[in-house]
C-alpha cells in the first residue's frame, strides 16, 4: 500500500489509515514505517537517478568552484534546499499537532476532498487554452528550467501542507506547479525531487529514534521494504508516462469519492475517527 500510494496524488497515509481500519492491524511501529518509506524514496533515487546525480555533484563542485554557480543543476541545488526549508520547520513546530488532532479521520476525509477540488482546478487551469486571433492554442506551460527562488519557496509551503494526513504530497506540491503556471511534466518531476530531502531526512532520523525497539522482526521489515520500493518504481514510471498525455481528473474523482465514503463511514459508526491513528 505504502509503495502503490506515495507517489500518487491521493495520500498514502489516508490508505495507510483506512487500511490498518479495516484489517485490525497492529501498529507495524515507528522503525517499520520509517524504513518502508526510504524503501519508497529509493525508487525516486533511482528512478530520477541521472537527473539527481547530476544536481549532487554539480552543486558540492559549485561550493569550490564559482563558475559552476550559475550552472542549472547547482541552481537546482539550491532550490530544492530552499524547497525543503518549509516543511522542516513547520514538520518540528507542529510536530505535537500532526500527532494528535490532525489524525481525526474526519480531517482526513475534509483534506481528501478538498485538496482534491484544488488539484481539479489546477489541472483546468493548465489544460485552459491561450485565444490567439482567431485560433485556440495551448498555452505556453513554465519548466523546470524556469523555476525560480519564489516558486521553489512556494512549492516547499505547499509540500509542507502534506504535514496534514490526507493532503497528499505529490498532490499538494503538484497543484501548487499547476497554479504557478508549470507542465503537468514539470510540476510533477519537481515534486518527486523535491520530496527526497524531506522524506529521507525524516526516515533516517526516525529510524534513528526507533533503533531501541526490541520488538523489530527484521525480516517482515525488509521484505515490505523491498516490496514498496518496487512497487513505488513502478507506479513512478506508470505516472509519469500518464500525465504526458493525461490528466488528474481521474484522481481528483477518486479522492472526492473516498473521502464522501470515510465521511460516512465515520458518521455511521462503521470506522472510529481515530481508528488506525498510529498507523503511516
Amino acid at each position: 500500500m505504502q509503495g502503490l500510494t506515495e507517489f500518487l496524488p491521493i495520500s498514502s497515509s489516508a490508505h495507510l489509515r483506512l487500511t490498518a481500519a479495516f484489517s485490525g492491524w497492529d501498529d507495524p511501529g515507528a522503525l517499520f514505517t520509517a524504513i518502508t518509506q526510504i524503501g519508497t524514496e529509493t525508487a525516486i533515487l533511482i528512478y530520477f537517478r541521472q537527473d539527481i546525480f547530476a544536481i549532487v555533484t554539480t552543486w558540492c563542485r559549485s561550493l569550490v568552484n564559482r563558475g559552476l554557480r550559475s550552472d542549472p543543476n547547482a541552481r537546482m541545488g539550491w532550490l530544492l534546499i530552499i524547497g525543503s526549508l518549509p516543511i522542516g520547520v513547520l514538520g518540528l513546530t507542529l510536530q505535537d499537532q500532526i500527532e494528535g488532532p490532525f489524525r481525526d479521520l474526519r480531517i482526513t476525509a475534509t483534506m481528501l476532498i478538498v485538496m482534491g477540488l484544488v488539484l481539479g482546478l489546477a489541472d483546468r487551469r493548465a489544460g485552459d487554452a491561450v485565444v490567439i486571433g482567431r485560433h485556440a492554442a495551448p498555452g505556453r506551460r513554465k519548466e523546470l528550467q524556469d523555476l525560480t527562488v519564489r516558486d521553489g519557496l512556494i512549492y516547499g509551503f505547499c509540500q509542507a501542507l502534506a504535514l496534514v494526513p490526507g493532503v497528499s504530497r505529490s498532490g499538494a506540491t503538484t497543484s501548487g506547479g499547476l497554479f504557478m503556471g508549470y507542465s503537468r511534466a514539470a510540476a510533477a518531476r519537481y515534486a518527486f525531487l523535491l520530496a527526497v530531502p524531506a522524506v529521507m531526512a525524516s526516515g533516517l532520523f526516525s529510524i534513528s529514534e526507533a533503533l531501541d525497539d526490541p520488538d523489530v522482526t527484521w525480516g517482515p521489515t525488509l521484505l515490505a521494504t523491498v516490496i514498496s520500493f518496487a512497487v513505488g518504481y513502478a507506479v513512478i514510471a506508470w505516472f509519469m508516462k500518464f500525465i504526458e498525455t493525461k490528466s488528474f481528473m481521474p484522481f481528483v474523482i477518486y479522492r472526492v469519492v473516498l473521502g464522501v465514503v470515510i465521511i460516512a463511514l465515520v458518521s455511521f459508526g462503521v470506522i472510529e475517527p481515530l481508528a488506525g491513528e498510529h498507523t503511516g
